[in-house]
């Protein structure tokens, strides 16, 4: 009952973030990707205008199937956009395909922080699913083989809040970047900019609860294997 109250106490608030946050942004999206921009330019439009004003002509722009998949996948240098986001002409779509060259820009500018969460993904894949399980067993068996286990499964999760971490800059940084070009690029004019901004912040805050829901996550267990070993 003890770990149920703590489970509740840790993760509900960081549950319910990511529960508004989902909610924010699909309503921000939903509601300017109504509105559309004085200049009618789609998506996949504005993409390709901000990468080859910043020289990325060997950066490719894709559709992609799905709700808000948008993606930039550095491996193959391609831009990967959604269909409402590839074939908008709204203030949404223009926003998202901005926030997406904006990685782009990143991966062509050696930017730090992208640079290590790509590094970082082998590992968060593993650590994502064979953390907990990991952790499960160590501490169920905590008794009779000792911690050592448990705290390896506990390294691994913590890879993973580490990887939300490090995303935080990344994301907010590709928003900033996104929000620049547009204006400068004349894709929109200064007027239109309260919509797109209404996409990126919300989209932000999505990062964030992530961010917030794996720490809280990791506090859980590295309290539960705490209060184990003191038994």
């Amino acid at each position: 009952m003890e770990g149920y109250g703590l489970y509740l106490m840790l993760s509900l608030p960081a549950l319910l973030l990511g529960l508004w946050a989902q909610f924010k942004v699909r309503s921000a999206f939903n509601r300017n990707a109504q509105i559309r921009t004085y200049s009618g330019m789609t998506g996949a439009q504005v993409a390709r205008r901000i990468l080859d004003a910043n020289g990325l002509y060997n950066v490719q722009v894709e559709r992609v199937d799905g709700f808000l998949s948008d993606h930039y996948d550095p491996r193959h240098r391609v831009l990967r956009l959604s269909p409402d986001v590839y074939g908008g002409n709204s203030l949404a779509a223009a926003g998202v395909a901005a926030h997406e060259a904006g990685h782009a820009l990143q991966h062509a500018q050696g930017y730090v922080p992208l640079a290590l969460r790509s590094a970082m993904v082998p590992t968060v894949q593993i650590g994502s699913w064979l953390g907990p399980i990991i952790f499960i067993v160590g501490l169920l068996m905590i008794n009779v083989i000792g911690p050592s286990l448990a705290w390896l499964g506990l390294i691994l999760f913590a890879a993973v809040a580490a990887f939300a971490v490090v995303t935080l800059p990344v994301e907010f940084d590709a928003s900033r970047r996104a929000k620049r070009l547009l204006v400068a690029e004349n894709i929109l004019v200064p007027q239109e900019m309260g919509g797109v901004n209404a996409v990126l912040n919300a989209a932000a805050l999505t990062y964030v609860a992530a961010a917030v829901q794996a720490i809280s996550t990791l506090l859980y267990y590295a309290m539960l294997l705490l209060g184990s070993s003191r038994e």
